[in-house]
């Protein structure tokens, strides 16, 4: 146990403890780096506030051979809906970083800390970061508490993991404010005693979720994960996401007589990759460097890729007895050759996205529902689009 003014040494100080955060601790020790976590919760995963639905494409890239432990349920694909009901059907291959399986995000989140652990990270539940500590300008550890006692830890080397809010970022002087219109707030239940197909994830687009998309992500064959999104500069006060959501839910008979057994609420970046990630001394990780995909909101995947990228890097750093920000560059570069181009991407679609009437929705999902679609992108779209509305494509086309 800590005690009040200790300081605790570490070649690499992570803070935030859910799967990037882990995943980046997990591969620093890998490589020969002391590392710790410090996690500002009681509990690894709790409480969860995610849809749940992830894909499952990455687990050979990180080593992860049983997936009993957290995956509720394995999707056959995903359904796309338009407003006027209709709707393609995508196979789970091409369907995105949201299908694949729903999982238990708790029990997932902690079997990413399981997997840093038996590398050698320490954990520190708990424990929340206050400050953090520089030397001529460069990061050098956090101040931190624990049970009501202050402390510092001393890093080689800071990695921020902390979410989209992340004052950690804030702190380093790296970040700018997220634009409203890039920020997405959420509602969900967990409904049961419901009526849905529960081998398909569904995603509701157009006015219904203005800027978003609603979703159910089945966890068996009467329970889901029943939840709606919406751009943040799209409410005026007169109604909440909770609103929109309720009323998505009367407006489906086989939703409406379910019940809920809980309910989360939150907010998920969706803006686009950040002008840096790194400072003098820190870097940034998963959700605190705005690697969540801006199109689905969804930010495990990315943010586990990124992880192994910055453990690996990290430790590397360190027995280089380089982490002023010149060097840390190199991180940036790793890590947006692997991810960058699609979130930059799907930045470009979503805010074309948010310019589509429900009627432009329709006749989309309707033209691509008779497609043999084997993957969504710009080419399939229009190519489907002018096939069936050949009118409409002057007006698709000035938009993209």
């Amino acid at each position: 146990m800590v005690k009040q003014g200790d300081i605790l040494e570490y070649d690499v100080l992570v803070i935030g403890g859910g799967p990037a955060g882990s995943t980046a601790a997990r591969y620093a020790a890998k490589n020969g780096a002391k590392t710790l976590v410090i996690e500002k919760r009681q509990e690894i995963g709790s409480p969860v506030r995610c849809g749940e639905g992830m894909s499952l494409a990455w687990l050979d890239e990180l080593d992860i051979k049983d997936t009993t432990k957290w995956v509720s349920r394995y999707m056959s694909g995903a359904r796309i809906y338009s407003p006027g009901g209709y709707m393609v059907e995508i196979n789970e291959e091409y369907a995105g970083n949201e299908v694949g399986g729903v999982i238990e995000r708790d029990a997932f989140d902690r079997d990413m800390a399981r997997l840093a652990a038996e590398e050698g990270a320490h954990f520190m539940v708990k424990t929340s970061a206050v400050e953090l500590l520089k030397e001529d300008g460069k990061v050098v550890g956090a101040k931190a508490t624990h049970l009501g006692k202050e402390f510092e830890i001393h890093a080689k080397l800071v990695i921020g993991a902390d979410g989209f809010e992340s004052q950690v970022g804030r702190w380093a002087g790296i970040y700018e404010a997220i634009k409203p219109k890039d920020i997405m707030t959420c509602f969900q239940y967990r409904l049961t005693n419901i009526d849905i197909d529960a081998d398909f994830v569904n995603f509701f687009m157009g006015s219904g979720a203005p800027g978003g998309y609603a979703w159910i992500f089945p966890k068996d064959e009467k329970t889901a994960n029943v939840g709606l999104g919406v751009q943040l500069s799209r409410l005026d006060g007169s109604k909440t996401p909770k609103d929109y959501l309720d009323d998505f839910i009367d407006s489906h008979p086989g939703l409406k007589k379910g019940k809920p057994i809980d309910m989360v609420a939150g907010a998920v970046s969706v803006t686009h990759p950040p002008e840096r990630s790194v400072a003098d001394g820190i870097i940034l990780v998963g959700d605190a460097s705005r690697v969540v995909d801006p199109i689905t909101g969804g930010g495990i995947v990315s943010g586990l890729k990124q992880g192994k990228i910055a453990g690996e890097f990290a430790a590397e750093a360190v027995a280089e007895g380089r982490t002023d920000a010149e060097y840390l560059k190199r991180y940036e570069t790793l890590w947006r050759d692997k991810l960058e181009n699609k979130l930059w991407r799907n930045y470009m679609a979503k805010e074309k996205a948010m310019e589509l009437s429900d009627k432009m929705f329709d006749k989309i999902i309707d033209a691509l529902s008779e497609l043999d679609l084997k993957k969504v992108n710009v080419e399939t779209v229009l190519e489907g689009v002018r096939k069936k509305y050949p009118g409409i494509m002057e007006e698709i086309e000035k938009m993209l």
